[in-house]
């Protein structure tokens, strides 16, 4: 056995990945994604038409190829936001404000990096984690952040997929608990909930009582002050202990685009 096959062997490999169907709670319905399958007959025409003079029975059994038409946002499914999701300036405290880069941008090495995992499903759903909250979770695992960590929030909402109160469910990463992990260095980020911050709904009311409207996206602003990218609708986060596996989530290369698709995988060294 070569030596490039023995290390293959050692690697376990954990999907963080939401499927992309139709039919399953993901998304707001107007955001849904919509896949129209096609069989091996369906696309006979289609190659006909660039074979002339072919016919069905020339194709094995009559079939052709199966193929799909998608209809997407780039923010169905598993993906990568970049900075110009959250806001058009980044890194106005980090060196000063410039343009957002675009997920054709985003160093690809943010992308492969150790990952360690926050614990926060004890939260209540609407709940907006803080600084604090953050502190006490990497004490808890025994973890120190370095540069370049990939931080994943597992909350209740990975436990919620695809139910009907998805969207409502898990708690948010507030400006102060993003703000933490960015100036240690953190460029990447992610969480099993819908989206980074609370669920809208809760902060529409938490808007609504205090008037404070720097509660809306607090999570996601925080991007003004210092570039960063986030995972969201992760899947499978229960699996992952605190520290000790890398994270692989290169996005799509879609050109000045505000995210990505990505197939993010934990990746375990075994003995």
């Amino acid at each position: 056995m070569t030596a490039s096959l023995q290390a293959r062997r050692r690697h376990r490999f954990v999907d963080l990945s939401i499927y992309l169907e139709n039919d399953v709670l993901s998304d707001p319905p107007p955001l849904a994604p919509k896949i129209t399958y096609q069989t091996h007959a369906d696309t006979l025409p289609e190659f006909m038409a660039m074979l002339p003079g072919t016919r069905p029975e020339d194709y094995p059994d009559g079939e052709a190829a199966a193929a799909e038409w998608v209809t997407l946002t780039t923010h169905n499914g598993t993906h990568l936001d970049a900075p110009w999701h959250f806001h058009s300036t980044q890194d106005a405290k980090n060196g000063g404000a410039r343009p957002s880069i675009t997920i054709d941008q985003v160093p690809l090495e943010w992308c492969f990096q150790p990952g360690v995992k926050l614990d926060f499903r004890h939260f209540p759903d609407g709940y907006v984690a803080t600084a604090a909250d953050v502190e006490a979770e990497l004490r808890r695992i025994g973890h120190e952040l370095q540069p370049l960590d990939i931080v994943v929030v597992n909350t209740r909402a990975g436990s919620r997929y695809g139910q009907q109160d998805y969207l409502g469910a898990g708690c948010g990463m507030g400006y102060e608990a993003t703000m933490y992990l960015l100036e240690r260095g953190v460029r990447l980020t992610g969480t099993d909930a819908w989206s980074w911050d609370a669920p809208f709904s809760y902060t529409a009311r938490r808007v609504a009582e205090t008037g404070n409207k720097a509660l809306i996206w607090e999570g996601h602003k925080a991007g003004r002050d210092i570039g960063y990218c986030h995972l969201e609708k992760l899947h499978n986060l229960e699996a992952l202990p605190g520290h000790g596996f890398t994270i692989s989530c290169f996005p799509h290369k879609i050109r000045g685009a505000s995210a990505g698709w990505t197939r993010a995988v934990a990746i375990f060294d075994e003995p």
